[in-house]
């Protein structure tokens, strides 16, 4: 127990401050107490020697939670003796943004620079960052924005330009697992000495792998599952099982919607083109881990199977929509495997983006030449005045003639230039087809030269 408050605690004991989670009390004071992001703070690095040698310049800082963005706004501020002011854009409103540059214009009257540091800055809409352009601008305020968004889509581009882009990561296991360690040890901010009977707290091998593993790069986490831990310690031992319990339902980093959630579908996506099966089940076990919609992958799955796989497996298409159909009967777990079987499927099948490139090349065309005629002859004729109008004269009926095929015959309208938008690769089912297109093609000899004019 801490001792009670304005009493003196005995000499060589630590005072538990229970106001303070473990995670700030362990907040770095110093750089070289940073655990990660050493592409960043390594000696040499820009924006170590900015804080070295004490250069203000606005930035923004990107990256997970977790990661050390608003520990590194306070060391930039502290690097350079200036004034901290922090707010959250989650709480904050424009009363709160003036108010703090009033007092940085105090700040400024008596020679003293101002960071003002912004939490979720992607949380503010477009108006309330753009008010701090011109405080940015003469020099009131230091800018610091934190986000864990793409500041390309979420930062105004005039705050942009006026701030450098940092890009924090997550940290790695054997950077969480030293942090943790130091928390554990460190008598001043830690747990160090605090165990019960006042030694420190044993930490097993099996425990510290799991809190590295749950913590997913966060070091926030990291800490707070920890102490958490420390907490319910009876004896001051810390076992595999106990951090096991704590963890359950906690999810890997996942934003829905956010880059988190494109960056995976996007991997998933080039995994299964790439005809990686190992890696298309990961990325889809990813996102399913980090409690994206099934519905969802299913849809984008039903995609991979028409763009990438397309008629060179013409299988792909059904057993991807017999995937979709099979989760909503299922549900989870059950129908997660349907979508599984689909994602190997698709990147073992055989490619072709023959179909995809060629309604791109159509839908071009449409653009391009606007709303031409149909040509009389493939006009329906239902009506007398039709026929006297010519609908329908001329036309050959396929059937009627050898293979089914009118030799001769042009279907596009007669005002566009011949187009070859189609052509099957030599891959699976597509290899089929090209021979027959190359048998019509034989029977018709102008179509060869056209064909071979657009090569």
């Amino acid at each position: 127990m801490g001792a009670v408050a304005g009493s003196q605690a005995p000499a060589g004991t630590c005072v538990r401050e229970p106001l303070r989670p473990l995670a700030d009390r362990m907040r770095p004071r110093f750089i070289d107490e940073v655990v990660g992001q050493r592409h960043l703070l390594a000696p040499g690095r820009a924006l170590r020697s900015a804080l070295e040698r004490g250069q203000l310049h606005s930035m923004i800082l990107w990256g997970p939670p977790g990661t050390g963005k608003t520990t590194l706004a306070r060391l930039f501020a502290g690097a350079v003796d200036a004034e901290f002011i922090a707010l959250s854009a989650v709480m904050a409103g424009v009363k709160d943004i003036r108010a703090a540059v009033e007092e940085a214009r105090r700040w400024r009257e008596q020679g003293r620079a101002t960071v003002l540091f912004l939490d979720e800055v992607h949380r503010f809409n477009k108006a309330q960052q753009d008010l701090f352009l011109p405080f940015v601008e003469d020099g009131t305020i230091v800018f610091i924005g934190a986000t864990t968004e793409n500041p390309s889509f979420e930062v105004v581009g005039a705050l942009l330009s006026r701030a450098r882009v940092y890009v924090l990561k997550p940290l790695g296991p054997p950077e969480l697992e030293s942090l943790l360690r130091t928390a554990v040890a460190d008598r001043e901010r830690g747990l160090g000495g605090r165990a019960p009977g006042g030694g420190d707290y044993a930490v097993e091998a099996e425990a510290m792998q799991a809190m590295v593993a749950a913590a997913d790069g966060d070091a926030r986490r990291a800490l707070g599952l920890l102490e958490t831990a420390a907490d319910l310690s009876v004896e001051g031992r810390i076992g595999a099982a106990q951090i096991q319990d704590l963890a359950a339902g906690m999810r890997r980093r996942f934003d829905k919607g956010g880059d988190q959630f494109y960056d995976q579908i996007s991997a998933l996506h080039k995994a299964v083109r790439g005809s990686d099966p190992d890696a298309s089940l990961y990325w889809l076990a990813r996102m399913l881990d980090g409690g994206c919609d099934p519905v969802y992958l299913a849809r984008r799955i039903t995609r991979m199977a028409v763009e990438d796989i397309g008629l060179a497996d013409p299988r792909a298409l059904p057993m991807a929509l017999e995937a979709w159909e099979a989760y909503e009967r299922l549900g989870a777990p059950e129908g997660e495997l349907a979508l599984a079987q689909c994602v190997v499927f698709l990147a073992v099948a055989p490619k072709s983006n023959a179909v995809y490139t060629a309604y791109g090349a159509a839908r071009e065309d449409v653009a391009k030449f606007g709303s031409l005629e149909v040509p009389a002859r493939f006009r329906n004729a239902p009506t007398r005045l039709m026929k006297e109008l010519g609908h329908g004269a001329g036309y050959r009926y396929a059937h009627d003639e050898a293979e089914a095929y009118a030799a001769g015959e042009r279907y596009l309208p007669d005002e566009l230039p011949d187009r070859r938008y189609y052509s099957p690769v030599q891959r699976g089912f597509e290899i089929r087809i090209a021979e027959a297109m190359a048998r019509r093609r034989a029977m018709d000899p102008e179509k060869n030269e056209s064909d071979r004019k657009q090569k």
